[in-house]
């Protein structure tokens, strides 16, 4: 199983999502992979990753997880809890800390979705916190140190540990990133 987590105020058809299921379709035609459009709430967004998380585990199947930005967030709390192998690009550390600056109403313009962050919000998305890596050999880490959304110091620190592949320049998209899928599904050990 691979699940493939978009981050935050982006959606299962960005670029990056969609990059990741050409490939995975070329190349891997018989992987089970999901690329859910995450919910706004973040109990919901974590209700759904774990419920296809645990729903794989229970099948058996090597659990997998590409995570962007929040999405790296919410896929190494789920690689930390349930197993397996997670990429990591430029991914959210500390999003809890960010919080105050998206409290209000929100527009995500690939979903055209209108929804209100809360101030509980911050609260929620921090019970997900892997504030350790205890399986660093779980995690590779893309980041590029032009991300002009969250600073990759704080990613490079927290995954100092783990597998890292910087790149200068470049910004929060990760410039780049289609090339990188080989890399990525080695990484991942697809069969």
């Amino acid at each position: 199983m691979l699940l493939y987590i978009h981050g935050f105020n982006s959606s299962n058809q960005s670029d990056k999502a969609l990059q990741t299921a050409n490939y995975i379709k070329q190349h891997y035609p018989n992987l089970s992979f999901h690329q859910p459009q995450v919910p706004t709430s973040i109990h919901e967004a974590m209700a759904l990753l774990t419920r296809i998380t645990e729903q794989a585990k229970a099948n058996g199947e090597p659990l997998r997880f590409i995570g962007s930005s929040l999405g790296g967030y919410f896929a190494s709390f789920l690689a930390e809890k349930y197993g397996g192998r997670a990429v990591l690009v430029n991914p959210a550390v500390k999003p809890y800390e960010l919080f105050e600056q998206f409290i209000g109403p929100q527009y995500n313009p690939y979903t055209n979705e209108h929804y209100q962050v809360l101030p509980e919000d911050r609260e929620a998305v921090a019970q997900y916190d892997s504030k350790v890596i205890c399986h660093p050999d779980r995690f590779l880490v893309l980041l590029q140190t032009g991300d002009e959304v969250l600073d990759y110091r704080q990613a490079l620190h927290k995954y100092h540990c783990c597998e890292l592949h910087l790149e200068p320049n470049g910004d929060h998209s990760f410039v780049g990133y289609e090339q990188q899928l080989d890399k990525i599904c080695r990484f991942l050990q697809l069969p």
